[in-house]
């Protein structure tokens, strides 16, 4: 099962949402949608979550979506979507009417067919939203999904040396690299982790058909945390 994300390659931007006018969301330079835990549901890897179900809005059935991706249309364009019940193992389609996203409270209010009061509206609470993996976002040149950077092994540029590999992207006011070290690299930091700035200066090469990522790190960074 997998979080919706990608990232800027070429300018490594931060990954903060943006208004655009009228206080409308635009799409994020870093939007999300990125692997989530298999041991929760173990036989979701085609799918993407997008959100989770977190109250009724008022008393006609809308409902409050914490969203796990900041690709707008997956909310505000309607359409099928695909709903996990707490317990079930199997999203099943609802159809989206409409959605609009809350200025300043990072959730959406939507719409789905159906659900017309608030008592059906609060037994959906905590429910999931899924698209197929197939759905993904095309991107456009120089981006790439986060979830393909989940795995890949982190080099240094200049000597070839393998550091260890990358286990989350964190979004923390700059996007940063958690990659954890292999035990070749140094005995002492095995199974401790490093977070490396995702800027082009620090990570120059990204290259998902080598699946390899290759850094520069300044002096003194990986051995901040010793």
């Amino acid at each position: 099962m997998n979080h919706e994300d990608t990232k800027d390659t070429k300018g490594r931007k931060q990954g903060s949402r943006e208004q655009g006018a009228g206080g409308k969301k635009k799409k994020s330079p870093v939007p999300r949608e990125r692997p989530f835990a298999r041991t929760s549901v173990p036989d979701l890897d085609d799918w993407i979550e997008i959100g989770k179900i977190v109250a009724p809005q008022g008393l006609g059935g809308d409902l409050r979506v914490y969203p796990s991706t900041d690709f707008p249309e997956r909310f505000e364009e309607a359409g099928t979507r695909w709903m996990l019940q707490p317990g079930e193992s199997e999203p099943q389609p609802v159809e989206l009417l409409q959605g609009r996203y809350v200025d300043g409270k990072n959730l959406y209010v939507i719409k789905l067919k159906g659900v017309s009061d608030r008592t059906t509206a609060e037994g959906l609470r905590n429910c999931r939203l899924f698209v197929p993996i197939s759905d993904r976002p095309e991107l456009e040149a120089g981006e790439f999904h986060v979830m393909d950077l989940l795995g890949l092994p982190v080099f240094m540029q200049e000597s070839g040396e393998l550091i260890g590999t990358v286990v989350d992207l964190m979004s923390t006011g700059h996007d940063l690299l958690e990659v954890k070290f292999d035990p070749a690299f140094d005995e002492k930091k095995a199974g401790k982790t490093i977070l490396i700035p995702f800027v082009m200066e620090i990570v120059p090469i990204v290259d998902l058909e080598k699946k390899r990522i290759e850094i520069t790190p300044p002096l003194g960074l990986l051995s901040i945390n010793d």
